[in-house]
């Protein structure tokens, strides 16, 4: 054979690899389209069921709480888990599947055996997902396209928590609230179906888990206390997404909740209506973070985010009118997006060639939902001793906190090639 043959045969035979990696990806996406119906079908729509079905708040406030601190446990564990783990695929399946269980226990009965033990399944499967689709990201396009392609899977993802929000809307009319569920349940079959689309020989185990050498070779992890401890920029990162969603995760129940207020046919079209712009917003706008992220840097994109809360916070106490208030989601599907997208690229930064990638997204995890959960119960009480309006300027001031530490503590991340390499 010449060496123009040779030549040719082996341009023919790449192109051919990267057409199968490139529907991995495909697949990939899809993934995340499928899965987001999954998980929008389990969340927002739990407490109207419940009280549906008889349950007083106090019942459905701890049976919410139980899948949320379930959550928090083995957010960390979880992420070292995928890092430890070469089935990634696996993992994705066998956590769908715990989803689908927890769904049908909630659509046969109302009893609190049943939704308890719903919410541990759903609480105890939901860590896990995130780190692995990222894992999965990063070892099917690497370290360099990363950014880009993680933003378009959050579009993905928004675009399907948009379609399943407007499915249900019609499910629920039709059928009830039961079917919800029944629902979620069902689609978590095209879920399955997408991530055996994604080949396994496509996905570089080593770049999965934040790992600085090739295919075939194996990275030293760091410890875990290194990891999350001895690294003073990821952690005070984590303390600012600590703060970002103590000021962000009560604004708009507690938002919901004031208009409820003498409105109760109108609080829920409200609710979906603000749910559905935040969430095409991100749709929109996530790829276009990733891309802006990658050229120009983390950082300025980040205290855009931050600095979105404060002022949604002001602006909520100076108006009533419906059609506004809709309006100033913009600003908290811009939040959302850029933090959605750009915290895991700076946690794939930080972790570059350590082996611990999927452990430090799941410690920001942890500080997430630690902050989210604060945030409920600073803001309620705020509205129990003062007012709606005193409790948007407190945590809007927690707001300028996160905007502050972000601004001093945290340096810009994104490494010139030369310096990646």
């Amino acid at each position: 054979m010449s060496n123009v043959e040779r030549t040719g045969s082996a341009e023919a035979s790449t192109a051919e690899g990267e057409g199968r990696k490139q529907r991995s990806v495909h697949a990939l996406e899809a993934t995340n389209f499928f899965l987001a119906d999954v998980q929008t079908g389990l969340g927002p729509f739990l407490a109207a069921y419940l009280t549906g079905s008889g349950w007083n708040p106090g019942r459905i406030g701890v049976a919410l709480t139980v899948g949320g601190v379930v959550t928090v446990l083995l957010q960390t564990p979880a992420g070292a888990v995928v890092d430890r783990v070469r089935a990634k695929r696996t993992v994705l399946i066998a956590g769908t599947a715990v989803l689908a269980a927890g769904a049908v226990l909630l659509s046969v009965t109302t009893q609190p055996w049943s939704v308890y033990s719903a919410q541990v399944l759903i609480g105890g499967a939901a860590p896990f997902l995130g780190p692995t689709l990222a894992a999965i990201t990063m070892g099917l396009v690497g370290v360099r396209l990363f950014d880009r392609q993680f933003g378009r899977n959050q579009g993905y993802n928004s675009a399907g928590n948009v379609v399943c929000a407007l499915l249900i809307a019609g499910i629920s009319h039709f059928f009830g609230n039961r079917a919800i569920f029944l629902t979620a349940a069902v689609l978590v079959v095209p879920t399955m179906v997408s991530v055996l689309m994604i080949r396994g020989a496509d996905i570089d185990d080593e770049l999965a888990r934040g790992g600085k050498k090739a295919k075939g070779e194996t990275t030293k992890e760091a410890s875990v206390v290194r990891t999350i401890l001895g690294d003073r920029t990821l952690l005070v990162f984590m303390v600012c997404a600590f703060f970002f969603h103590f000021a962000n995760a009560a604004m708009l129940p507690q938002l919901g909740e004031m208009l409820a207020k003498g409105k109760d046919g109108t609080a829920a079209p409200f609710m979906s209506a603000c749910i559905i712009v935040t969430q095409v917003v991100i749709m929109v706008s996530a790829a276009l973070i990733g891309r802006f992220a990658n050229r120009h840097g983390r950082k300025p994109l980040l205290l855009l985010g931050f600095g979105m809360l404060p002022i949604r916070a002001l602006l909520y106490t100076l108006t009533a009118n419906t059609a506004a208030l809709i309006g100033i989601q913009f600003l908290d599907g811009v939040a959302n997006a850029i933090f959605g997208v750009v915290s895991i690229l700076v946690v794939a930064d930080l972790t570059r060639g350590s082996g611990r990638f999927n452990l430090a997204q799941g410690a920001l995890a942890t500080a997430v939902g630690i902050g989210a959960a604060l945030s409920n119960t600073f803001g309620g009480k705020l509205v129990q001793y003062f007012s709606f309006r005193a409790s948007f300027l407190g945590l809007g001031a927690v707001a300028v906190v996160a905007v502050v530490l972000l601004w001093l503590g945290v340096p810009e991340t994104l490494r010139s090639e030369a310096e990646a390499a």
